[in-house]
């Protein structure tokens, strides 16, 4: 069953991982899931294998990785912020 993670929640399914983890696996575990982004969605697994480490030590990490991954346009318009997020 997919799922559907915005993009500020992203921290609650990476601390669901098994540090350290190599690219593949973590990949592997959120294949299901649905990264909802300020324009749009992305499989969260084809944005983790876009990173460029191949072994993540911790959720922040591979936090840090994927947002470096991310289009700018993925976090909103800058310099707005929609409260939440």
């Amino acid at each position: 069953m997919s799922r559907e993670v915005k993009l500020s929640r992203v921290r609650n399914e990476l601390d669901e991982l098994d540090y350290p983890v190599e690219r593949s696996a973590a990949a592997a575990a959120v294949d299901d899931v649905t990264l909802l982004l300020a324009d749009g969605e992305v499989n969260f697994a084809a944005v983790v294998r876009d990173t460029a480490s191949d072994t993540f030590e911790s959720a922040a990490d591979l936090e840090a990785e994927l947002h470096n991954a991310l289009p700018r346009a993925a976090v909103g318009e800058p310099f707005q912020s929609e409260g939440e997020g």
